[in-house]
């Protein structure tokens, strides 16, 4: 019985979470890596996707599950490891986690701008996906703060990979990832902003997000009374669907400051009110 027992405890502190699928990966949580983890992420992602261990095809799965990012040999890994530095020099309360990809860390100066009271830990990696939000989560990303709120953006570029996993996945990605840090932070307010719309209407990327948020709303996230689900696809498109330009740069996908305030404004009030 004290095996057993010990098994049980073994098992709920190696996963974070009941992912749908477990991979090969050697070390599913914690900081530092072993020597066997780093050589592991750094295969190329598609080598370690849900279902390469036993040679299946499981697209519906890889937003789902933990996958560490990568590009430019260990450049990802760098990334999340500046990350944890970072992390582990703020350690104890914050007033904000800012969680996501690109559109997340570049809030930047905008930040401290619209926000110059708040003390914010922000963790976004450009490129990132929902699985490597996921893997980042349980590999020290956020380990030993105690942000009063958390805000989520996630999910653009899982929009690359629709075409193989489906946007019901996509969206499954996002609500895991909510699921997380629920988990990791039960008393932190949790805003989940909505993929914001990139490109133009009739594109199969901007159509997908579309459909992602939609199948977002079936999920019903904001269930939880300590999450809200913002969305912000009015305020950064026209009546007839187009974005707003001056609120984007040239790529259609980012923000310009201008974009940043306006995410600000709508922000502001959902944080203060935790």
């Amino acid at each position: 019985m004290k095996t057993t027992a010990a098994l049980l405890c073994f098992s709920t502190s190696l996963f974070a979470l009941d992912y749908p699928h477990q991979t090969a990966e050697p070390q599913k949580t914690g900081w530092p890596l072993t020597a066997e983890e780093r050589a592991y992420i750094l295969k190329a992602e598609y080598e370690r996707r849900p279902g390469s261990e036993s040679q299946k095809h499981l697209p519906q799965l890889w937003p789902q599950v933990p996958s560490a990012g990568h590009f430019g040999g260990d450049a990802w890994l760098k990334l999340h490891e500046a990350h944890v530095k970072n992390v582990q020099a703020n350690q104890g309360p914050i007033d904000v986690l800012l969680v996501g990809d690109s559109i997340t860390i570049q809030w930047g100066e905008s930040w401290k701008k619209l926000f110059p009271d708040l003390k914010a830990v922000n963790i976004g990696i450009g490129g990132d996906k929902t699985q490597n939000v996921l893997w980042r989560l349980d590999h020290g990303g956020v380990e030993g703060l105690q942000p009063k709120a958390i805000v989520l953006m996630i999910g653009n570029n899982n929009m690359f990979f629709t075409p193989e996993t489906g946007v019901e996945a996509a969206a499954k990605g996002i609500e895991m990832c909510v699921k997380n840090l629920r988990e990791k932070f039960p008393s932190a307010p949790l805003v989940l902003a909505k993929i914001l719309p990139a490109h133009a209407p009739g594109v199969p990327f901007y159509e997908d997000i579309k459909k992602t948020n939609a199948a977002l709303d079936s999920l019903k996230l904001d269930s939880d009374p300590k999450v809200r689900v913002l969305d912000l696809w009015k305020d950064f498109t026209n009546a007839d669907g187009t974005q707003k330009k001056e609120l984007f740069t040239p790529d259609n996908i980012h923000l310009s400051p201008a974009g940043y305030a306006v995410y600000a404004e709508k922000l502001k009030p959902l944080l203060a009110a935790q």
